[in-house]
């Protein structure tokens, strides 16, 4: 790709993620113009093939993300799902309780993948799709961990009356908000398990970015 091809991707692809940025309040091409830097003339040629591959919709001179957005978002989880299970697997077989990889949506955690031990008696049913707040639980409280200390975050019986998780943040993926963790009727030795929560957490890490 030429260098001028390369400049044109890279200001698409800002003046997509402006338009997302912009949440509920659709964006204005002036507005546009200023957040990526460029001119109403090169705004209006960049949403040209945007429009037209449905990732943009134009009412006048305001812009939303088009339905398009949507079909792209469809393939995401199914492929982060598969990306994650190998992972996941190793770790529910390491400490013997369900493994699961929630990401944010929103003010809301969602699992989004799941995988429960092959040797225990019994363990944690967690549903794919299971949403809570992201104040609530091990899962959404680890994305807002920031780096230092231990690395993961504990919790018992806040989704769950007698449940206990431990989660560590997916860190390094960009545009990804995600834990991995553990869920237990047991309570974890957080010491133990907490490090090798971590340790999945990066390893799913470099899966992605490899993948990327």
């Amino acid at each position: 790709m030429s260098r001028e091809g390369s400049l044109t991707l890279d200001r698409g692809l800002a003046l997509l993620q402006a338009v997302a940025d912009s949440g509920d309040q659709a964006a204005t091409i002036s507005e546009l113009a200023v957040t990526i830097g460029a001119s109403r003339a090169a705004v209006y040629r960049l949403l040209v093939p945007l429009t037209e591959r449905g990732l943009i919709w134009r009412d006048g001179t305001k812009v939303r993300l088009g339905i398009g957005v949507l079909r792209l978002a469809g393939q995401v989880l199914p492929q982060l799902r598969e990306a994650a299970r190998p992972v996941l697997r190793e770790l529910a077989e390491a400490v013997g309780a369900t493994a699961h990889l929630t990401v944010a949506q929103g003010d809301q955690a969602q699992a989004v993948a799941v995988v429960e031990p092959s040797w225990t008696h019994y363990h944690v049913a967690y549903r794919v799709g299971s949403r809570h707040s992201l104040n609530a639980g091990a899962a959404g409280r680890a994305m807002a961990l920031r780096p230092g200390g231990d690395g993961w975050v504990s919790s018992t019986g806040e989704l769950e009356a007698g449940a206990s998780g431990v989660a560590a943040p997916v860190r390094g993926v960009a545009g990804l908000r995600a834990s991995v963790g553990v869920v237990s009727l047991e309570q974890f030795d957080s010491s133990v398990v907490g490090p090798q929560v971590v340790a999945a957490a990066k390893k799913l890490a470099e899966v992605l970015r490899v993948d990327a």
